[in-house]
């Protein structure tokens, strides 16, 4: 039996009108990469979106449709808008740079080129492309992780999708920073991933649990925490926090560790407030969705008992998009 091995070498489209160029670049490239090379706009275009190459080497001056024109036309396009492209270029002024890089291109390679600085370059945006699609295939598992504890709750997805832009919203208002509350968005879907470990029994039971059994409950923070483990990502340090404290209260009669006030993580505070009002809001097994001024109401009673004073202001500074955000992601009927 004849088998095959699939070449597993980052492809690339080279772009040029001049076969001279094309045949530097093949030398320097071709033991590193698959190559497909168009000798103008229309041809790479087609060639870029029946391919899906991982990165594009792409000349400005050109017959036909300019680099540039080309540039534009694949950052529209859905199949290419996310391929790195690199021009490869005798123009090197200011302007021409600019008009590059609005275009949509991410670096320049000046003709004629140098071997050692084409290598070095494909090989860091292709780097960066590696590591953009580790980080989003991580949020992705951690959004299904996320979706896997809700679904064993009798609860949908959706819960944990609103509740997580709740709490960016709130961060946002609060004054954390874009980057931090975008953090905050990916790991709050994680808060309640230990409920996987609760048995269904415990989990499930339509009336009122024992105190026994609500000891049990109790657990899923810490095994949600377990669960999360000590990561050296800070996004999952983020997501290990929320699980472990986003059932602590400001006034210290929470759980697991009764801790109060700003002891309590921040980023467990704004979930604990995203989480409940969601929570209210929805319906139930065991009951029906409250309106959104009962929730809000409830919200305002608990400010400086379960809620962080300050954060409710927070959540009554930015309604207006919780609501908006709440609209566009109901639960089907």
């Amino acid at each position: 039996m004849i088998t095959t091995t699939r070449d597993a070498r980052p492809t690339l489209l080279v772009v040029d009108d001049e076969p001279l160029n094309l045949q530097v670049l093949k030398q320097i490239l071709q033991h590193d990469y698959q190559l497909l090379f168009a000798r103008d706009g229309e041809k790479a275009i087609a060639l870029a979106i029946s391919n899906t190459p991982d990165l594009i080497l792409l000349d400005i001056m050109m017959p036909g449709i300019t680099g540039l024109e080309t540039c534009r036309r694949l950052k529209a396009a859905t199949a290419t808008a996310r391929v790195p492209i690199i021009f490869v270029t005798a123009l090197a002024d200011t302007h021409d740079e600019t008009e590059g890089f609005s275009a949509g291109c991410v670096d320049y390679i000046t003709k004629p080129v140098s071997p050692a600085i084409v290598l070095a370059r494909v090989k860091a945006h292709l780097s960066l492309v590696s590591a953009e699609l580790l980080r989003e295939t991580r949020l992705q598992v951690i959004h299904r992780l996320g979706r896997a504890a809700e679904y064993k709750d009798n609860e949908t997805g959706l819960h944990v999708i609103r509740m997580s832009h709740y709490a960016k919203e709130i961060a946002l208002a609060a004054g954390m920073s874009a980057a931090d509350a975008e953090e905050l968005l990916h790991a709050a879907p994680m808060h309640d991933i230990g409920k996987i470990g609760i048995p269904d029994s415990v989990l499930q039971k339509p009336g009122k649990l024992t105190p026994d059994e609500w000891e049990i409950m109790k657990g899923h923070a810490e095994i949600g925490a377990q669960i999360i483990g000590n990561d050296n990502s800070n996004l999952l340090q983020v997501a290990r926090i929320i699980a472990l404290n986003h059932h602590e209260k400001w006034d210290g009669t929470g759980y697991p560790a009764g801790i109060a006030g700003e002891t309590i993580p921040i980023e467990a505070r704004i979930v604990a407030i995203a989480d409940v009002f969601d929570a209210l809001t929805s319906i139930r097994p065991y009951k029906t969705a409250w309106t959104i001024e009962a929730a809000v109401d409830y919200i305002k009673q608990q400010s400086g008992q379960h809620f962080d004073p300050a954060l409710v202001a927070a959540f009554l500074l930015t309604l207006e998009k919780i609501i908006h955000i709440r609209a566009q992601l109901l639960d089907p009927a």
